[in-house]
Order: structure tokens, then C-alpha cells, then sequence
């Protein structure tokens, strides 16, 4: 599945699906504000996929005015590439949307629009894919078995290659060896096999966005990295040889540190990412490091998948007042993923 003649259409510069978030948060609002950008039109052609309404409701909201083409997914190849291109599905009434409100309507408008980036990309037709923030329960509404993205797609798509959660911020990305799971079964969940999948996995990723000698800080799972075996066994049993393994291998990883020093010691020495082995390990120190900048990447799927890593903030929709950064750092991050490989990613 290679994309490359989607990029080369448009002189080059990658091309991008975006699909619009939850309408009844501040996704409409940063859709605008996207597409408003003029370093983001510089890095790619977006084609947005929404409700025209909805979108105008945003761009309102954000104050701004919109020059985009219109097509449908019939006629984008017929779009020119002067111009950003906005998909109008036309299947969601401002009228129905409860702002702040997680709904059956706001769910079904945020799951077709995924869908159908998805799809694109599928086709050759996308280099990438971006959404701003969705609401997972209003997309459970409309799809019951919406556990997270990395389900959506791989039932989008039928793909079956393995698929793992980055947060990323421009001096540090957090990778992870478990992450949607109870915290109770995340000792039992570790592996060294599992460990060094996660770190070939990272390595990929990062050598796709322009990272080919990276380093990589792996945490440990218990307080002080066990303290030798005080405080868990973890460390000695499993953490430890996965990192000797894969210094065996060729990687440029070093091991196991203390979880609460570990991405200071990332930031002071220069490594580019922290492999922490469960969710909130890692994403507490991201979030307090860039809350506005952090972006989701979807690692290890034929084509790069970025959104910003914060939600549908609901208690600020239609304020006007919506911090566009993680969502912009977010749509670079792909484009620069996708003119890198020209939208094959070497995880695939």
C-alpha cells in the first residue's frame, strides 16, 4: 500500500486527509484555525472531511474567514492544489450538535468523517491522516466497539500489524510497552520479547520523522527502578536483559532508569524518546511538559496518523478561544512523516 502518487499530485507537498473531531467541542473551531495556517499550507494539501456547516460554525467561532474548493470523495482528483479542499459530507445539521455534550449525533458525524480519511489513505489517495479531538463515548455511541483509534482502524482497514500510541513533543518522544490496560495487569504484561518489539517499533518511527541515530531511554516499572530488587523484581528479570538484548542488537538504548527522573535525564542528555511500560507514565510527564503541543501519533500503520493529544475540551467550545498549537504541531508532524517516506512508513 504506497501512496506516493497523492504527494507527487500536489508538486510534492504531502497530501493530508483531516477529519473533523466532535462538533460539540472545540474540534470545529480548530478545523478552521488549521486551515486558516500558512505554514501549514506551505507543508501540504489538506483535505478536510466534515459538514460545511459545521466547519463555518467554526470558522465563526474562530473568527476567521475560509478559502477552501469544495469537492466530494467522487471528484478529488479533479481538485486543484493552489487551495486547501474541503469534503462536505453533508450529514450533520448545526441545529442537532449540543455543545459540551457527548452525543449519538456528534459520534456518528466524528466516526464517517474518520472513516472516510481513513479510507482515503487506503486508496493511495491520502499521504496521511489527522483528526482533531474526539469524544470516545460519543463515539462508543455510534460505534459500540470503539475501544480507542487503534481499534477504529484496524477494523477500517481489516489491518492486523501491530499498531502502538506515541505522545510527541519537539525535544522528546514517550513511547509505551502497555497502554489501554488495567494498571493491575501491567507487571504480568511485560516480556522481554515485548519489550524490544516496542523498541524496533520506536526506532522505526523515529527514523521516519528524521531521527536515523536515535536514542532511547527506557524507565523502570517500580519505585527507584525496583532499588535492586527492594521494591520489585521487574527490573532484574525482565527490563534489564530486554535492554541488554537490544544493545546486542544495535540499538542505542540505555536502562532501566527511576520513572520520576527518567525524562529529565531525556531532556539533559539528548535522548529522543522514553519508553515507559504502562499509560500514565509516561503521559503525565508529557502533558505537564507541552499540554498545547503534545501530539498522538499512531505508529507502525502504512501511513503516519496524527491528532493533538488533548480532547474535545467541552468547557471552552465556542469561546473562541481554542490553543490551535497541538493540533498544527500535529498536521507537521505528518507531513514531515509523509514527504520523509513519500507515505510508505519502513513500521509497515
Amino acid at each position: 500500500m504506497t501512496t506516493n502518487g497523492a504527494a507527487e499530485a500536489k508538486g510534492g507537498r504531502p497530501v493530508i486527509a483531516l477529519a473533523m473531531g466532535d462538533p460539540a467541542g472545540i474540534s470545529p473551531e480548530l478545523t478552521a484555525r488549521l486551515l486558516a495556517l500558512g505554514d501549514v499550507r506551505e507543508a501540504a494539501h489538506v483535505i478536510a472531511i466534515g459538514d460545511r456547516r459545521i466547519l463555518d460554525e467554526g470558522a465563526k467561532v474562530a473568527g476567521i474567514t475560509l478559502d477552501l474548493e469544495s469537492a466530494t470523495l467522487e471528484t478529488l482528483e479533479k481538485a486543484g492544489a493552489s487551495r486547501h479542499v474541503f469534503v462536505d459530507l453533508k450529514h450533520l445539521d448545526p441545529a442537532d450538535v449540543v455543545r459540551g455534550e457527548a452525543t449519538f449525533a456528534g459520534g456518528a458525524f466524528a466516526t464517517r468523517n474518520f472513516r472516510a480519511g481513513l479510507e482515503l489513505a487506503h486508496a493511495g489517495k491520502a499521504d496521511a491522516v489527522c483528526f482533531t479531538p474526539f469524544n470516545k463515548k460519543a463515539m462508543r455511541f455510534a460505534y459500540p466497539g470503539y475501544d480507542d483509534e487503534i481499534r477504529f482502524v484496524a477494523d477500517v482497514l481489516s489491518f492486523t500489524g501491530k499498531v502502538r500510541e506515541f505522545n510527541v513533543l519537539e525535544k522528546v518522544w514517550n513511547a509505551r510497552v502497555t497502554s489501554h490496560i488495567p494498571l493491575k495487569d501491567v507487571a504480568r504484561s511485560l516480556s522481554v520479547d515485548g519489550i524490544i518489539a516496542e523498541l524496533e517499533l520506536t526506532r522505526a518511527c523515529l527514523r521516519n520523522a528524521g531521527h536515523d541515530e536515535a536514542r532511547i531511554a527506557v524507565a523502570g516499572l517500580n519505585p527507584h527502578a525496583g532499588d535492586g530488587g527492594s521494591f520489585g523484581m521487574e527490573e532484574i528479570d525482565i527490563i534489564e536483559p530486554a535492554v541488554a538484548k537490544a544493545k546486542a542488537l544495535g540499538f542505542n538504548v540505555e536502562g532501566p532508569f527511576p520513572a520520576d527522573t527518567v525524562f529529565v535525564r531525556a531532556l539533559k542528555e539528548g535522548f529522543h524518546a522514553v519508553l515507559t511500560m504502562y499509560h500514565d507514565q509516561g503521559q503525565i510527564a508529557m502533558k505537564l511538559m507541552g499540554f498545547d503541543k503534545g501530539v498522538t501519533m499512531m505508529g507502525g500503520l502504512p501511513f503516519p496518523l496524527c491528532t493533538p493529544a488533548h480532547g474535545t475540551a467541552y468547557d471552552i467550545a465556542g469561546k473562541g478561544i481554542a490553543d490551535v498549537g497541538a493540533s498544527r504541531e500535529a498536521i507537521l508532524l505528518a507531513a514531515r512523516m509523509a514527504k520523509k517516506n513519500r507515505g510508505l512508513f519502513a513500521a509497515a
